[in-house]
């Protein structure tokens, strides 16, 4: 899938630098300065498209240039299909290159928003309700904060802080906390960071696909276990495949992340994780992939959360993962049958430093029960 994802955007990359070599090519000073001769406007326009993509690369690194320059071709075949149609309708040619001009506005005030959704957060509420004698609970979902990508360490403190105003009953993590390429410093910090969180019930963990280090301890630093040992010393517990009983009221349980089974090891299924569970206590599950709806709903569980699929991250490809089966939902809520599912953006990002098609965020689920 990630070799499908990738090749994509290099492939994509590739034909955007060929087309918007010959967009560029036609803006009135490179005419001017190329005195009108076709192969030396277009290498003109070549080496401009190559410096702005070089420019991007030194600036946000090598995806997120191919995304901004994929975007540029899109948006600039949009503007050239529009001025076209005008020019068709009114009878006369624009004066200049226009559609060039709009091209990079657009582009530009797009990818600008997509910055600041990515780089800000907000809080999603949910209000949920339950027939079960689980009283009102407010729970803060957070997850996908890949430290060291949108916020450092530091950073994720004032994140926290804004956590903490919402007064959570309880907080919980869905994975994908720490990135492979975050660092150990920030790893402690963003650890000592959640040691300052005040709640009823505490702080939980389970791990996301990142958070063990594809590229094995050596690469960052520390391990899965250094990671775990830090988060326990600031007091949030870790689950692995781990069911709690929390107050006499509701369970919790935390899943192994979903990439265990696929480097072929094993996690526990559903029916053997609520096995001799007492199913009239309100059963709260905590997954990181969504990729296990139908054996969760029929296994009675009330609640699902998960991250990992960042809402879509970038408009129009937001809904890929659904259509192709990766992912049982994006994002948002879902019910099906008596189980609740919710999927967050997430607080930050990953590589990619956009968000288009959802913004950061964290889910406040509020349950009112009897």
């Amino acid at each position: 899938m990630w070799i499908l994802i990738f090749g994509s955007i290099i492939l994509g990359a590739v034909l955007s630098i060929i087309y918007l070599a010959g967009r560029f090519a036609r803006f009135t000073f490179i005419h001017k300065a190329a005195k009108d001769r076709k192969g030396i406007c277009f290498i003109a326009g070549f080496a401009v498209t190559v410096l702005v993509f070089l420019g991007i690369w030194v600036t946000l690194g090598q995806v997120n240039a191919m995304i901004c320059i994929i975007h540029l071709m899109v948006i600039w075949i949009l503007c050239d299909i529009a001025s076209k149609i005008i020019e068709k309708k009114c009878k006369k040619e624009f004066k200049g290159y226009p559609a060039g001009i709009f091209a990079l506005v657009i582009t530009t005030a797009y990818l600008s928003c997509g910055w600041y959704l990515a780089h800000n957060v907000w809080c999603t509420q949910y209000t949920l309700e339950t027939d079960k004698q689980a009283g009102n609970l407010c729970i803060v979902q957070l997850a996908d904060s890949h430290v060291g990508t949108t916020f450092d360490g530091e950073g994720f403190l004032g994140k926290l802080k804004q956590i903490q105003a919402e007064n959570p009953d309880i907080v919980v993590i869905t994975g994908d906390y720490v990135d492979d390429d975050t660092t150990k410093e920030d790893m402690e910090a963003a650890c000592q960071a959640l040691g300052t969180l005040k709640t009823t019930y505490g702080v939980y963990y389970v791990f996301g696909n990142h958070d063990k280090g594809y590229y094995g301890p050596e690469y960052r630093g520390y391990s899965g276990e250094d990671l775990v040992a830090e988060l326990e010393k600031n007091n949030v517990k870790v689950l692995q495949d781990e069911t709690v009983l929390i107050d006499n009221r509701f369970y919790l349980i935390g899943r192994k992340d979903r990439s265990e089974e696929q480097t072929g090891k094993s996690r526990k299924t559903m029916y053997e994780l609520v096995k001799g569970l007492d199913m009239d206590k309100y059963i709260i599950v905590l997954d990181h992939q969504p990729h296990d709806y139908n054996a969760q709903a029929a296994a009675g569980v009330d609640l699902v959360l998960s991250g990992h699929t960042h809402g879509g991250q970038l408009f129009p490809i937001n809904y890929f993962g659904e259509l192709t089966g990766t992912d049982d939902k994006r994002y948002g809520l879902e019910k099906r049958g008596n189980t609740n599912f919710i999927v967050t953006s997430g607080i930050s990002d990953w590589a990619i430093k956009f968000k288009t098609g959802c913004k950061s965020e964290y889910v406040k689920a509020v349950i009112h029960g009897k």
